[in-house]
């Protein structure tokens, strides 16, 4: 028999930083379930996460007062940001610049958080990778996957005003920079 689900909470909270105050508390509280149990959870299976990463997470209230949760990966946005060294991104993204990242963190971002394998190589000019992946998919198919989160990775930054650079316009950038 399937227990009723009453309600389905969406949150984003900060890594081992659920507390029983709003948002959690308000919204696990209208639907009667136990706020410190959440809490407890949360902050134990986010541990192992750096503080103040925000971690979307969905959490299934059901009619006897029980729930489950799922925890999410964090938000692009926010590694993004991380990369470039911004507190937040454009106001007017395409017309103001706020920041640069190169293809190395776009990359970096997209394998940590999409979870893909780090044989796969993005440098400027294209993609590359192994013949043969450990699930049995050719290297192109596989690297052709990456490279599409990759193209993800860079049009959020674009859509947050930050630009994508090579590794040697970064370090002339850096320069000036410097001067």
């Amino acid at each position: 028999m399937s227990k009723t689900i009453t309600a389905t909470i969406k949150l984003v909270v900060k890594a081992g930083q659920a507390k029983p105050s709003p948002p959690v508390g308000p919204a696990l509280g209208q639907h009667g379930l136990n706020i410190m149990g959440f809490c407890k959870e949360f902050n134990a299976k986010t541990a192992d996460y750096k503080p103040d990463v925000p971690v979307p997470v969905s959490i299934t209230a059901y009619a006897d007062k029980t729930f489950e949760f799922v925890t999410k990966m964090p938000p692009t946005s926010y590694f993004l940001k991380a990369a470039a060294g911004l507190d937040k991104s454009s106001q007017r993204p395409g017309h103001n610049l706020t920041g640069f990242v190169t293809l190395k963190h776009i990359y970096e971002i997209s394998k940590d958080g999409m979870g893909l394998v780090g044989w796969c190589m993005v440098e400027a000019g294209g993609v590359g990778g192994s013949a043969v992946s450990e699930n049995g998919r050719s290297g192109l198919q596989f690297a052709v996957h990456n490279a599409g989160w990759c193209l993800f990775g860079a049009g959020t930054a674009r859509s947050m005003g930050i630009r994508v650079v090579g590794q040697q316009e970064m370090e002339e950038l850096e320069a000036k920079a410097g001067a």
